[in-house]
């Protein structure tokens, strides 16, 4: 039989050593320090256990090893993602976090040699950092073909004009991919953007603010670009591939989140079950009444479908197979699973679970977002949607839209 759940025993060693290494370092470690407090002491904890990651042989589990990384695909690292997903500063610790890992991948497929040992050396490396800027306050930023940040080329430079937000990362970025149009009349839209890399900080360059969400101000900004002044080597791709470009990035992209949600989802269910088998009240364990038990049944059923659906997604991407419906359905599911588990086990902590005392209430507000980042959820449905119609047009049946499985 070719289906197979189990991993090799290279990629299992692997993962039971991140495991361990978040439960005994990186998690301890993360309860004493805020993202929205002293930066310093988050990124002098990040970088003491970051090497700590390397001397245990965890770094860069992402890249290939000529990359210093442990050359793992996307099913393997769907396995170390959820565990590193667990802690709050694992995939950091790990140099497999968002928005750089995305930023990596995208300097391997389409960078060219100089710009790989400029631009992706540091972030293998671990010291430096980068961002993604595409999304834009004035236009929808589900639909790349509106973006107005233009880039025209003067000479042997592009000049950058625009106005972007919600740029994770980039408040101690190095460098920015900049998504701007090239062509406003080529046709399709998709062909009239472009991809830059944006060295920071540089002339025109602003960073307005760290836009406060509700969970907090987490490095999510506002940037304005004014006379932004781009050597011409600098573009990222071909002119013209800024769509693709950033189709190719988000994709996988999309399902690196949902691995690492699956982590903060495992955690929330264990907190819930742990409270209520030790909670008394009304003559019995909070575990022995039916609406609690419910409560874990669907956050076990659910749960277990997201694991499924990441899986699988991250087999098609690893063998070559189309995978954007899998990969929707995955985003769809696996962001509203970490909401529903997180908010039942707040109900089950009761008092406790509302309060700053327990991790609950941050990591619900914290996962709103995911409902919203790479896409909304209703852009992805109504994809799940039209390939789903596609599929049926094309074979008379709905398989090729509903995972195309062998069942």
């Amino acid at each position: 039989m070719a289906i197979d759940f189990s991993f090799p025993p290279d990629v299992e060693d692997i993962r039971l050593r991140v495991r361990t290494f978040m439960n005994e370092e990186v998690e301890p470690a993360g309860r004493d320090v805020s993202f929205d407090s002293d930066r310093s002491e988050l990124i002098m904890t990040i970088l003491r256990l970051r090497q700590r990651a390397q001397e245990r042989g965890l770094f860069n589990p992402h890249l290939p090893p000529d990359w210093g990384g442990l050359g793992l695909g996307p099913t393997a690292m769907a396995a170390v993602s959820a565990e590193a997903g667990r802690a709050k500063l694992g995939p950091f610790v790990l140099n497999c976090h968002a928005p750089d890992e995305g930023n990596m991948h995208t300097l391997l497929h389409f960078a060219t040699r100089e710009q790989k040992e400029k631009y992706l050396r540091p972030l293998a490396e671990g010291r430096g950092r980068s961002c993604f800027a595409m999304t834009e306050p004035e236009v929808a930023g589900s639909d790349p073909t509106l973006i107005r940040t233009s880039a025209e080329l003067r000479g042997d430079e592009w000049v950058l004009n625009g106005h972007k937000w919600f740029i994770s990362g980039a408040k101690g970025a190095n460098f920015a991919i900049v998504i701007a149009k090239t062509d406003p009349e080529a046709e399709p839209p998709q062909a009239r953007n472009s991809a830059f890399l944006v060295d920071i900080p540089t002339p025109g360059w602003q960073l307005v603010r760290d836009i406060e969400t509700m969970s907090g101000s987490h490095n999510h900004c506002e940037i304005r670009l004014t006379d932004v002044r781009v050597p011409k080597e600098n573009l990222l791709g071909e002119r013209g591939g800024g769509h693709r470009l950033g189709q190719v990035r988000l994709g996988p992209a999309r399902l690196a989140h949902c691995m690492r949600w699956i982590g903060q989802t495992e955690r929330a269910l264990e907190m819930l079950v742990d409270r209520a088998t030790k909670r008394f009240s009304h003559g019995s364990l909070l575990s022995e009444k039916q609406a609690i038990q419910w409560m874990m049944s669907e956050s076990a059923i659910e749960l277990y479908s997201a694991k499924l659906m990441v899986l699988h997604g991250a087999f098609r991407i690893e063998r070559g197979l189309s995978f954007k419906q899998e990969v929707s359905m995955a985003k769809v599911h696996v962001a509203n699973t970490l909401w529903r588990v997180i908010d039942r086990a707040i109900q089950v902590h009761g008092a406790l679970g509302y309060s700053r005392d327990a991790p609950l209430a941050h990591m619900l507000t914290e996962a709103r977002w995911s409902r919203l980042a790479d896409g909304a959820d209703e852009v992805h449905m109504m994809r799940i949607a039209e390939n789903l119609i596609q599929a049926y047009a094309k074979t008379g049946s709905t398989r090729e839209g509903t995972g195309d499985l062998p069942i």
